[in-house]
């Protein structure tokens, strides 16, 4: 079984009002990546992801390309830990969290 690893995604672009989130939601989903995904008001779209590394690689790597109509100019990975997974809705695998 591969090693958990946990990363926070910032992706700028056209990345609002376009079904972003729910591309990512779907893409951690389906990936059974854990962790939540929210709008910033600079217009970027935040998310904390924690999985497999390889789950969690394929949702960057869907988050790099974007639901049709996307635009993503730049895509920064950082470090994360539990503490930041750990904002998402009790009971819930993967949220959308309010704008920030």
């Amino acid at each position: 079984m591969s090693e958990t690893i946990t990363r926070r995604v910032s992706i700028r672009g056209r990345v609002q009002g376009i079904g972003f989130r729910a591309h990512v939601e779907h893409a951690a989903l389906t990936h059974g990546v854990e962790g939540w995904v929210r709008n910033r008001r600079d217009g970027s779209v935040e998310a904390v992801l924690s999985g497999s590394a390889d789950a969690v690689t394929a949702v960057i790597d869907a988050s790099r390309q974007g639901p049709p109509g996307a635009r993503v100019d730049a895509l920064d990975e950082f470090p994360a830990g539990p503490e930041d997974v750990s904002r998402r809705r009790s009971g819930e695998l993967f949220s959308h969290l309010p704008t920030a």
